[in-house]
C-alpha cells in the first residue's frame, strides 16, 4: 500500500505552528534574573583613588567577586570631594557624591567620608570580611531581562503581605570590574590602584505606590560596555524614607 499523504491544511496548519514556536522562543530574553525569597544582600562602598585608606576597602569589595560574593549586589561609587585639592577620581560623578549624601542624612550622620561602606542602606563602619548573608524576607520580587543592546526591562512585584510603607523606591546601576589606575595626584599619589564593581552608571527609577501586589515595570538604557571589563546591570528596590533594601538583582549577560 503505498504511503498516505498529509492534507495540505494539515501541513499549514504544522508549518504555522512551528512558526509560531519558533517566533515565541525566538522572543524570549536571552539575558535573565529572577530574584530570590530572602533580600539580596546590597553593599554600597563610597571611595577615592585620593584617599590614602581606600585601597584596603577597595581590596576587600574585590574580594567579594566569584563564589564569595554570590548572592550579592556590590557596588563601588568613587566620588570626587577631594578634587578640589586636586585629588581627582577618573571614575567620580557628582550624581555618586550626591547619593552618599542622601545615605548618611537617613543614617544621621554628621557628614560624609571615604571609604564608607554600606549594608542595605544602613552605615557599616566594621566592613569585612564578608557581610552576614540576608534571611530577611523580600518585600518585593525582581525579575530583570535585556531586551537589546544595552537595552533592559525589570519587572518589580511588591509582596503585599509583608508591605511597611505606603511607596517603594529603585535606582539602576553600571558596574565593571578589571579597572586600574595610576594615581597621579593625592595621598596615593604614584600607586598602582585596582578597581572592581565600579560604578560607571547610576539612575534613579523613581518611586511608587504599593498598590497591593501590582506588578510595575522599569525600563533602563545604559551606557555601552567598556570592551575587556566584566559588566553587571543592577537594580535596587528599597524603602525611601529609610533607605532599607527591600529587594535587589544583578545581571551579567555575555558579550
Amino acid at each position: 500500500m503505498p504511503p498516505r499523504s498529509c492534507p495540505r491544511t494539515t501541513l499549514i496548519a504544522a508549518a504555522t505552528l512551528l512558526s509560531v514556536t519558533c517566533s515565541a522562543f525566538a522572543a524570549q530574553p536571552a539575558c535573565t534574573a529572577a530574584s530570590g525569597p530572602a533580600v539580596t544582600p546590597v553593599i554600597e562602598l563610597y571611595t577615592s583613588e585620593g584617599c590614602s585608606s581606600c585601597p584596603p576597602a577597595d581590596k576587600w569589595v574585590s574580594s567579594l567577586k566569584g563564589p564569595g560574593g554570590s548572592g550579592m549586589v556590590v557596588q563601588a561609587f568613587h566620588v570626587g570631594y577631594w578634587d578640589y585639592i586636586g585629588w581627582v577620581d577618573r571614575f567620580a560623578a557628582p550624581a555618586y557624591t550626591k547619593r552618599q549624601h542622601e545615605v548618611a542624612a537617613r543614617n544621621k550622620l554628621s557628614g560624609v567620608y571615604t571609604p564608607q561602606a554600606v549594608l542595605n542602606g544602613k552605615d557599616l563602619p566594621a566592613w569585612g570580611p564578608r557581610p552576614p548573608g540576608g534571611k530577611e524576607p523580600a518585600r518585593a520580587g525582581i525579575v530583570l531581562s535585556q531586551l537589546g543592546p544595552d537595552q533592559f526591562e525589570a519587572t518589580v512585584t511588591p509582596v503585599a503581605s509583608l508591605q511597611l510603607a505606603p511607596s517603594w523606591a529603585a535606582y539602576w546601576t553600571v558596574t565593571e570590574h578589571g579597572h586600574n589606575s595610576k594615581v597621579q595626584a593625592g595621598e596615593n599619589a604614584g600607586e598602582f590602584l585596582k578597581h572592581d564593581f565600579v560604578v560607571r552608571q547610576y539612575t534613579v527609577a523613581g518611586e511608587y505606590q504599593n498598590a497591593g501586589a501590582s506588578p510595575q515595570k522599569l525600563g533602563f538604557h545604559s551606557i555601552a560596555s567598556t570592551p575587556g571589563h566584566e559588566r553587571q546591570i543592577n537594580l535596587v528596590v528599597f524603602d525611601p524614607k529609610t533607605g532599607k533594601t527591600l529587594q535587589a538583582v544583578s545581571l551579567q549577560c555575555a558579550g
